[in-house]
């Protein structure tokens, strides 16, 4: 009888799959329309009184994206005034979409990487997982790190695209 031999599992190769860096903290929207005259004008006087009781708590702990999805000419001072009231009670405050928010939660997860525990290994970043993971992500992964490690790939451990090789020195 014949043995088989997992050649992957003894090849030493690292898998990493970004989908484990994806926030797991919820991630709210404060929508500016919701705070418009007639869906399309911003009131300064009145836009201060609704912040002043608006309930802040409900974004506690939470990622928040300060978006606003009417087509509005948004004044400056009103986004930094929102952030200034979420500040306190929000782990954090970012502008734009909540897509985008995501992505630079998962960008700065990513960040967190010991990239020297890594140091001269085979790793493969895993591609084709349960949930879209962005460009950004994988240059960033690439790029934090390509300075330690022997190997970088992309796909599967056991069907990879190869991307950086150290030269030997």
């Amino acid at each position: 009888m014949e043995n088989f031999v997992n050649k992957v599992a003894e090849s030493g190769i690292i898998s990493l799959d970004l989908e484990t860096y994806l926030p797991k903290e919820p991630v709210m929207i404060f929508d500016l329309k919701e705070h418009l005259y007639m869906g399309l004008i911003l009131k300064e006087k009145d836009f201060r009184a609704a912040l002043q009781v608006f309930n802040w708590e409900q974004y506690r702990n939470a990622h928040v994206a300060i978006t606003c999805s009417a087509d509005a000419i948004i004044p400056m001072w009103a986004n930094m005034l929102v952030a200034s009231n979420l500040q306190p009670v929000a782990k954090s405050v970012f502008f734009g979409t909540a897509q985008q928010l995501k992505d630079q939660l998962l960008l700065g997860n990513i960040l967190t990487i010991s990239a020297a525990d890594y140091a001269d290994q085979r790793v493969v970043i895993k591609g084709c997982g349960e949930v879209p993971i962005p460009e950004a992500a994988y240059v960033a992964i690439t790029t934090h790190l390509r300075p330690f490690v022997k190997s970088i790939m992309y796909g599967e451990p056991c069907s990879t695209v190869p991307i950086y090789k150290k030269k030997p020195a």
